[in-house]
C-alpha cells in the first residue's frame, strides 16, 4: 500500500450521488404510463434501476476501497475476458438480438452487454500499454499503430453485433488516453481521414444510418417515420421553458418519445424541470468532469493517470453525444445518458468504472 492514501474526493462523490438520485427519479417519472400500459406495474423500470443502482454502489465503493494499481497486474485477462464474451455475444442462441443488434447475453431474468464491459477492460489495459511504452508513443510503428490495433480489435467484434454508437465512445475514449500520452498530431491526423472514410462506408453500408442522417437533416420530411424521435424530444425541451412543466408532467411519455427511461430522458427531464433543471445535471456532470479530471493529473503514477482520464473520458463523450442527440445537435444513436438513464449493465459498469476513479483519487498527490 502506498503512503500517500488518502480519503477519496468528497465532491467526485456528492456529484455521484446526485446525478444518481436524479436518474432513479426520472427513471420512474419517464416509464411510469409506459410500465403501467406493459406490465402494469407503473414502478417496473424504476425498481430495476434501483436495483442496478444498488449493485453499482457496492461495486463502486468496494473498486474505490481496493489499491487502483492492483488492476494493472491484471490488465491482460481483463481484455481476454472481455474479448472472449464479445465473441460469445454473437454466437447465434448465446446472444440476444434487441433493436437490430445481437449485443446482450441473458443470465436468467436479467441480461449483460458485454459491450459495455469492454470499454471499461480495455481503458485498464490501454492504460498499462501506454504506460509501458510512454516513451515510445511518438514513434507511428513502435508506439501509436500498435495501440491503434489493440483498440481496433475490439470495436470489428462489436461492429459486427453491430453496435456503432458503443463503438464510437469506446474508440473515442482510447484516442483521448493515446493524445494524453503524448501521441502525435500528425498521427490523429492520418486516423481521422481514414476514420471519416471508415464512417461513411458504415453509414452507407446500413439503410438504417443513412436514414438516421436524412431525418437529422431534414426531420419534417418524414415526421411519422425517421424524424419522428428528434421531432418529438425538441417537442419535449421546448414547452419546458425556464422551470420546466412541473416533476411527473411530461406530455411526451405518453408514447411520444419511443421508450423515454433510455435515450430520450434528457429530454423528459428539460420537459418537466426546464432550463434550470437540465443546466443543474450538467453543472453535476461538469463538477464530476473536474474533480475526476483533476484527481488524475495529481496521480502517483502514469497508469493511475490514464485509468482516470479514460475513465472521465468514456463519460464525458458519452454525456456530450446524448445531449447533442436530443437537442438535435447530430444524429440519433443508441447512447444513454451515463447515471441517469435506465440502464443495468451500463448503469452498474458506470458505477463500477467510477469506483476506480475513486480509487486513483485516494492515491493522488493533490495538495
Amino acid at each position: 500500500m502506498r503512503s500517500n492514501e488518502q480519503k477519496p474526493d468528497v465532491w467526485l462523490i456528492i456529484s455521484i450521488l446526485c446525478l444518481l438520485v436524479i436518474g432513479i427519479v426520472m427513471v420512474y417519472s419517464s416509464s411510469s404510463i409506459w410500465s403501467e400500459y406493459k406490465f402494469n406495474d407503473s414502478w417496473f423500470y424504476a425498481k430495476r434501476q434501483i436495483l442496478f443502482a444498488s449493485l453499482g454502489l457496492i461495486a463502486m465503493f468496494t473498486l474505490s476501497k481496493i489499491p487502483y494499481f492492483v488492476w494493472y497486474k491484471h490488465a491482460k485477462l481483463i481484455v481476454a475476458v472481455c474479448l472472449l464474451f464479445l465473441i460469445l455475444v454473437l454466437i447465434p442462441g448465446v446472444g440476444m438480438v434487441r433493436g437490430g443488434a445481437r449485443s446482450w447475453i441473458g443470465i436468467g431474468m436479467f441480461s449483460i452487454q458485454p459491450s459495455e464491459f469492454m470499454k471499461l477492460g480495455l481503458i485498464i489495459f490501454l492504460a498499462k500499454f501506454l504506460s509501458i511504452r510512454q516513451k515510445r508513443i511518438v514513434s507511428f510503428q513502435e508506439g501509436f499503430l500498435p495501440g491503434l490495433a489493440i483498440i481496433l480489435v475490439p470495436f470489428a467484434l462489436i461492429m459486427l453485433q453491430p453496435d456503432l454508437g458503443t463503438g464510437v465512445v469506446m474508440v473515442g475514449t482510447c484516442l483521448v488516453m493515446m493524445f494524453v500520452a503524448g501521441a502525435r498530431i500528425a498521427h490523429f491526423m492520418l486516423i481521422v481521414a481514414g476514420g471519416v472514410a471508415g464512417m461513411v462506408g458504415l453509414i452507407a453500408s446500413a439503410p438504417y444510418r443513412i436514414q438516421r442522417i436524412t431525418a437529422f437533416l431534414h426531420p419534417w420530411e418524414d415526421p411519422l417515420g425517421s424524424g419522428f424521435q428528434i421531432i418529438q424530444s425538441l417537442y419535449a425541451i421546448g414547452p419546458g421553458g425556464l422551470l420546466g412543466l412541473g416533476l411527473g408532467k411530461s406530455m411526451q411519455k405518453f408514447f411520444y418519445l419511443p421508450e423515454p427511461q433510455t435515450d430520450f430522458i434528457y429530454s423528459v427531464l428539460a420537459e418537466e424541470l426546464g432550463f434550470l433543471g437540465g443546466s443543474f445535471v450538467l453543472v453535476l456532470f461538469f463538477i464530476l468532469l473536474w474533480r475526476g479530471v483533476r484527481a488524475s493529473l495529481h496521480a502517483s503514477d502514469l497508469f493511475g493517470s490514464l485509468l482516470g482520464l479514460g475513465i472521465v473520458g468514456m463519460i464525458s463523450i458519452q454525456v456530450m453525444i446524448n445531449v447533442s442527440v436530443v437537442t438535435g445537435l447530430i444524429p440519433v444513436t443508441g447512447i444513454t445518458l451515463p447515471l441517469i438513464s435506465y440502464g443495468g449493465s451500463s448503469l452498474t459498469l458506470t458505477l463500477a468504472a467510477l469506483g476506480l476513479l475513486l480509487s486513483v483519487s485516494r492515491y493522488s498527490n493533490e495538495p
